[in-house]
Order: structure tokens, then C-alpha cells, then sequence
């Protein structure tokens, strides 16, 4: 398999933030309730968010599962997120 570009998710960043804030959440109250404190940072979320890095597989998992929905949904730009209400 070689190692040549491919598509990235336009959209990504964009569906992460908005779990977050679904969550009603920080970008360090979401790494706590990823369960990621060591791996991540507040800076790491920022840059997913903005669209600068892509977060690793188990990582979006983790999004996916504390969104209740697939990982299909965060990945595919043709899916929305539907909003959510806040924890609150």
C-alpha cells in the first residue's frame, strides 16, 4: 500500500467542536472526559477543531462514543450532526 494522499474530511473540525459544545464542555473538560489527560491537551483539541490536525482513530472513536453516534458521522462530510442539548 502506498503512501499517497488522501481525502481528508473538510468538515471535521467543525462536528468536533460542536460535540464539545453540545457537551457543554472546555477543550480541558473534554480531554478529562475523554479519558485522555496524559495523551492530549487543550492545544490538541484546539488544532483538531481548527482543522490544522486530524485526531487518531481511537481518538475519534472516543468523540463518537461520548456523541452517541457513529464514527461514520464525524468522518463523512455528507452526514450533519444533529444538534444536541447541553448536559445542563
Amino acid at each position: 500500500m502506498g503512501r499517497g494522499a488522501r481525502d481528508k474530511p473538510r468538515k471535521l473540525g467543525k462536528k468536533l467542536a460542536q460535540i464539545r459544545i453540545d457537551l457543554d464542555l472546555s477543550q480541558d473538560g473534554l480531554v478529562r472526559a475523554l479519558g485522555l489527560g496524559p495523551k492530549l491537551t487543550r492545544n490538541d483539541i484546539s488544532k483538531y477543531e481548527r482543522g490544522i490536525r486530524e485526531p487518531a482513530l481511537s481518538v475519534l472513536l472516543k468523540y463518537a462514543r461520548a456523541a452517541k453516534v457513529n464514527v461514520e458521522m464525524l468522518i463523512d462530510d455528507e452526514l450533519k450532526l444533529s444538534q444536541r442539548r447541553s448536559r445542563r
